[in-house]
């Protein structure tokens, strides 16, 4: 059997994190059996439809490397691909149903029904869903009121008394009450337009779907799906309800946990490996002992037995970790091609002026951005990071308070003479190695009988503008001995006169 299965996404919103977990172990599932990974626009939703949504999702899948094998924008045999140019199909088979007395026509006004859930509500009734008023109407009347232009759905007879079964290859077997399924759901709704239900089902059977893995909040629609799907006389697909993924507080992962759109992620600096690498461990294990692992090595190593049935914790701090993991994997001019953006837009090479739009860099800036990524590496997790860490390389920073200047223990005096001691160095050490600039300075507070540190403050002080700064010895090789000597007797000549 070949494996096919799919992502089937409701355009309705931004790709975020469940979403692209789903996708994510379906495709690496299809991969690792040698399968077909299909995407599918389940677009019936009109109302919520906007196509700025489908773009977001080529947009998200592309940046996060994940393509599929067959879809809307490449095509493949069972196209279409999107639900709402297939509607022909769903009526076809709705009146097949409706032919076998599987399905039958409803004549139910929307306001008889509001009456009835009116009804129930105020006499606290534990009835829910649809009373079957219309179940028992002899087929052909029915048939000659949908004929004559009445108003009506199609609804899916659904036989009481028994049980669904099916096997879920995560959860195990499970069995259903028919009676506790939603009612005789609506399949074809008065306007010719299918319901989730019918179109879900006849797609998956027409595109060949042999395994659906899907979020677990899906689970209780499963019955009435596998009932369908008898119905038609189909078999129905293997099914795994994916574990849960829930915020640290053990409710459903959502907004006030913190970003979930792809979006939010990809604004705030994290690397598509990044989030791969992390969201691939929500809800399953691959190797004991490793934590990096690429798109490639996943897929390789993916299984359904490899899954958890416990919910998934999704840790923003661990996912943090992860992102500089990758960010340090990252060659210096990768990583400087990928910062530039966020550097740019936060006017770290200057500001246009109309609207504070940051201006892109000189060759000398874009040099100098370059040569800092080393200083940075290894001290950032986000992107933004590496231009908040950068501006003294870029623009003057303004003069600390005395007391920024000053060690531990220290006073001004001292400071100041310090600062002069370590202003001689700069020259020197603006041309070494960052190891020959160390024996320098060492040696140098040796000599005067101070502690290294406390000879480093104030010069860092004074070059950087902050007592925690990128490493001293490569922002004075990377500004220059004439830019650093001008900043400390800048800083001499602030400190002297207080």
């Amino acid at each position: 059997m070949e494996i096919r299965d799919r992502y089937a996404p409701s355009p309705t919103g931004l790709q975020h994190i469940g979403g692209v977990r789903t996708a994510l172990f379906n495709y690496l599932f299809a991969r690792s059996a040698g399968g077909k990974f299909i995407l599918r626009l389940e677009d019936t939703d009109r109302a919520r439809f906007d196509e700025q949504f489908v773009y977001n999702l080529y947009d998200t899948f592309a940046w996060l490397g994940i393509h599929w094998d067959e879809g809307p924008d490449i095509g493949g045999p069972a196209a279409p691909y999107v639900q709402s140019e297939r509607f022909e199909r769903y009526k076809k088979y709705a009146q097949d149903l409706v032919a076998q007395d599987r399905a039958y026509y409803c004549f139910c006004s929307a306001e008889r029904l509001d009456k009835l859930r009116e009804e129930r509500e105020t006499a606290h009734a534990s009835t829910t869903g649809y009373d079957r008023h219309c179940r028992n109407i002899p087929p052909a009347e029915a048939a000659d009121r949908a004929q004559a232009g009445e108003a009506h759905t199609i609804r899916l007879k659904i036989s009481l008394g028994e049980t669904t079964a099916f096997r879920d290859e995560l959860l195990g077997d499970i069995k259903w009450n028919n009676d506790d399924v939603n009612p005789d759901p609506i399949l074809l709704k008065s306007d010719g337009f299918p319901t989730y239900h019918l179109a879900n089902v006849v797609d998956d059977h027409l595109m060949g779907i042999s395994h659906v893995l899907r979020a677990q909040e899906w689970l209780s629609s499963t019955p009435l799906h596998v009932i369908m799907y008898h119905a038609f006389g189909w078999e129905h697909p293997v099914y795994c309800h994916l574990p849960m993924v829930m915020g640290q507080d053990g409710k459903k992962l959502s907004k006030r946990h913190g970003a979930t759109s792809i979006d939010e992620f990809r604004r705030q600096g994290y690397l598509p490996e990044a989030l791969i690498n992390y969201v691939a461990l929500l809800g399953a294990s691959y190797e004991e002992g490793k934590d990096l692992y690429t798109l490639e090595a996943l897929a390789a190593r993916f299984s359904l037995e490899k899954l958890n049935k416990a919910p998934a914790i999704f840790d923003y701090k661990k996912l943090e970790w992860y992102n500089g993991q990758y960010i340090r994997m990252k060659s210096d001019a990768e990583l400087a091609a990928l910062a530039l953006p966020y550097a740019v837009s936060r006017g770290l090479f200057g500001n246009t002026g109309a609207g504070e739009t940051g201006v892109e860099p000189s060759p000398e800036q874009r040099s100098t951005f370059l040569a800092a990524m080393p200083l940075i590496k290894e001290r950032v997790s986000f992107l933004p990071d590496v231009p908040e860490k950068l501006g003294y390389l870029f623009s003057e920073p303004p003069i600390p308070a005395a007391p920024e200047f000053i060690p531990k223990k220290g006073d001004l005096p001292r400071t100041i003479a310090l600062l002069q001691m370590g202003r001689d160095l700069i020259a020197p050490m603006a041309a070494s190695t960052d190891e020959a600039a160390e024996v320098l300075i060492k040696a140098k507070a040796e000599q005067a009988g101070v502690k290294l540190g406390d000879l480093m403050m104030p010069l860092r002080v004074a070059i950087t503008g902050a007592r925690v700064s990128p490493p001293l010895f490569g922002s004075i090789r990377i500004l220059g001995a004439s830019r650093c000597l001008d900043r400390v007797d800048r800083a001499l000549g602030v400190l002297t006169t207080r």
